[in-house]
């Protein structure tokens, strides 16, 4: 296992025109549609070189990437954003219900304080240490937000669904890529969880979650995309499809 202090990246093809960047716990997706290219959130501050660096494998520069959208606007998904935005004019895709906290990415009150969760759960420490490293505690918002409103995003590769699933944050969204058979649902479902340290697939810790209720609701909507491919943002990718995931995190429970 990597050094908390010096997570390692980790990149790899789990979809058609899909790749994983994972970074110590923190997953970020490049998409692929022919010449096309976006990005599905935007990791931590320190995984801006290894993005680069995969884009560049991919054959594209920065520039080249036509918006990255961001499943739900929490630190850990915002990332590198401003700099994309900043150097690159790249457009950052949030649904509006996130607005707010995509313009102050600290300001957000979940159903326990984290800090005080944090303290009762140490199989999550090297977790959050690895995102510390990264840069957690020094992200800067983007300079602005493009809605991104549930349905069809014809703007994006690939064309993927947005779908509501609110709980995590009021805002919180999954795509869904139907061709890919692939759905990357952010923290509405993860394979690990950085605030525990638990694995297998589940909603994130109610340190870190807004409304536990509400987000186990919104499991139903990720498993009703029918995909074979779950895609979350911490953890390993899971592939025995979406409905079997949605349950085994209803079963799992919010800790």
């Amino acid at each position: 296992m990597a050094h908390p202090l010096r997570p390692s990246v980790v990149i790899e093809q789990v979809a058609p025109g899909l790749h994983r960047l994972g970074h110590g716990p923190v997953n970020l997706y490049v998409v692929q549609d022919g010449d096309r290219v976006g990005l599905v959130d935007a990791g931590l501050p320190a995984t801006q070189p290894a993005v680069v660096e995969l884009l560049d494998r991919l054959g594209h520069a920065p520039g080249d990437v036509e918006a990255i959208a961001v499943t739900h606007a929490h630190f850990d998904h915002l990332g590198f954003a401003r700099w994309m935005q900043e150097e690159h004019g790249v457009p950052v895709l949030v649904h509006p219900d996130d607005g707010h906290l995509a313009a102050h990415p600290y300001s957000y009150r979940p159903r326990h304080n984290r800090f005080a969760f944090a303290g009762r759960h140490p199989g999550g420490w090297p977790h959050l240490a690895a995102m510390t490293s990264l840069g957690a505690l020094r992200v800067r918002p983007p300079l602005r937000t493009t809605p991104m409103l549930p349905g069809a995003l014809a703007s994006f590769p690939q064309g993927p669904r947005v779908i509501a699933t609110p709980g995590h944050t009021d805002g919180h969204t999954v795509l869904h890529f139907p061709e890919a058979s692939a759905v990357v649902t952010g923290d509405a479902l993860v394979t690990l969880d950085p605030y525990t340290g638990r694995r297998g697939p589940r909603v994130v810790a109610s340190g870190a979650t807004k409304d536990p209720e509400v987000a186990v609701r919104s499991l139903e909507a990720i498993a009703a995309t029918g995909a074979e491919v779950v895609l979350p943002g911490h953890g390993l990718p899971w592939y025995d499809g979406a409905a079997a995931a949605a349950d085994r995190a209803a079963e799992a429970g919010v800790a």
